[in-house]
């Protein structure tokens, strides 16, 4: 036995009587590992409940395709493709897709999982799914991510539909992406489906608001939690790990309302700025140069030096894994907002934790794009649409509401604000199972 292997009966103790499903390598299960040991931690607090906690560790269908497409130069390639669909007890799964060179089964059935504990969060009457295609998207055309796009949408067009499974955009996916799934969705149905997806451009059915919508989120749950911590909005100093959809979005709205941005680390680089950084400005400058760096204003820092950076709130919106033992002690953050899914590790988040960090979990931070994404799935359906204000309104109560009624759970039981949000969503969800009972 290797020193990374667990005897089997500490397996079986740490993730229920169950064995791990064949399909995962139980000495390297990857990021589903992360989702298991947070739904081990929750059970105790689940009573009578816990009876069908097993529903929760285990997907309920999980589908491997293989995506052929021409490419410009008359060859053929194959990607892998997936999509999991963990758990639909309260609702159709919905979950977004994303084009990565780094894809895993585990990974996928880790941000589906995730996805569950996030819509019961806000309540939301959906289940938790997810997809990817293991593709780097830098290295094709738009012509060839269109087929990938296409070939895929058909190849898991078997199980997604507006009442069954509605993807929306992840990472290194956008409207585009969504139009294209929706058009090959509609054409094979023979009609037009508008709400087999969400995040589509506004002239397909999308809804304003969307592209904000989960930096917007995270805007609302870092503001919330920074009054409970009695720190003041104004010229607090944020750090922000990605500058994409969220992080950028995030960064804005945390600037116009008077913070200060203080770094900003994305693939091209790290920059620092004790004055504070204006983001417009910076995406400006990455859009016109292709990097973050060389920024006016700004020092450029080593990578690893960004989570040792001098500021009240943290914002880690890449990619999942993040911050873990490596890295968690330098932080010198009282804040960590989570805009991406699962940046943190269980052990960086027990650290963080005797630190006296308060962290807004991912299943709670993020979920602004899935309650636009709801938006816009009702609105779909009714064919009525509703103005920015109103939307950012609804968004805006639903968070802030969400965020309260869970930091009331974590004071009640004296525990993490992420183990409360998963006190709250897996119970939600396995009332919803014992209630539905087994078929047959």
């Amino acid at each position: 036995m290797t020193a990374t292997q667990e005897p089997e009966h500490v397996k079986q103790k740490k993730y229920g009587a169950h064995d791990i499903p064949s399909y995962l390598d139980p000495n390297h299960i990857g990021p589903y590992e992360i989702y298991l040991e947070q739904v081990e931690r929750v059970t105790p607090y689940l009573g009578k409940l816990a009876y069908w906690v097993e529903t929760l560790k285990r997907p309920k269908r999980i589908l491997v395709v293989d995506v052929p497409v021409h490419l410009d130069d008359g060859t053929v390639a194959h990607f892998e493709g997936y999509r999991v669909q963990h758990n639909t007890s309260r609702g159709p799964a919905k979950g977004g897709i994303r084009f990565h060179q780094d894809v895993t089964l585990s990974e996928v059935m880790a941000l589906s999982a995730w996805m569950t504990i996030k819509n019961a969060a806000v309540n939301l009457p959906y289940g938790g799914g997810k997809g990817g295609v293991r593709i780097d998207p830098r290295k094709y055309s738009t012509g060839e991510i269109e087929r990938v796009t296409r070939r895929y949408a058909t190849e898991i067009g078997l199980i997604i539909g507006p009442e069954k499974d509605i993807p929306a955009p992840d990472v290194n996916t956008n409207p585009q992406t969504m139009a294209w799934i929706m058009d090959t969705y509609s054409m094979n149905v023979g009609r037009t489906s508008t709400g087999v997806v969400t995040g589509k451009p506004v002239a397909l059915g999308g809804s304003l608001g969307r592209a904000d919508a989960t930096g917007r989120g995270v805007f609302v749950t870092g503001a919330e939690a920074l009054k409970k911590l009695g720190l003041p909005l104004e010229g607090a100093r944020i750090a922000i790990q990605g500058f994409g959809n969220v992080g950028e979005a995030a960064a804005r709205i945390f600037h116009d309302h008077g913070a200060k941005i203080v770094a900003i680390q994305d693939v091209t680089g790290t920059i620092h700025s004790e004055a504070g950084i204006d983001p417009a400005a910076a995406l400006e400058h990455l859009r016109r140069t292709g990097k973050i760096t060389e920024f006016p204003g700004s020092e450029e820092i080593k990578k690893d030096e960004f989570w040792s950076v001098d500021c009240d709130v943290l914002i880690p919106a890449a990619l999942e894994n993040q911050i873990t033992l490596a890295n968690a002690d330098k932080i010198k953050a009282k804040l960590i907002v989570e805009g991406a899914n699962g940046p943190t590790n269980p052990a960086a988040d027990d650290l963080l934790t005797e630190k006296g960090v308060t962290i807004v979990p991912d299943v709670l931070a993020n979920a602004g794009g899935v309650t636009v994404s709801y938006f816009e799935w009702v609105q779909d359906f009714s064919s009525f649409f509703w103005t920015e204000e109103e939307i950012n309104k609804r968004l805006d109560r639903i968070m802030s509401e969400a965020f309260l009624s869970l930091w009331d759970v974590k004071e009640q039981h004296g525990v993490t604000l992420r183990t409360a949000v998963y006190i709250v969503s897996c119970t939600r969800v396995l009332e919803a199972r014992a209630l539905r009972g087994l078929y047959p």
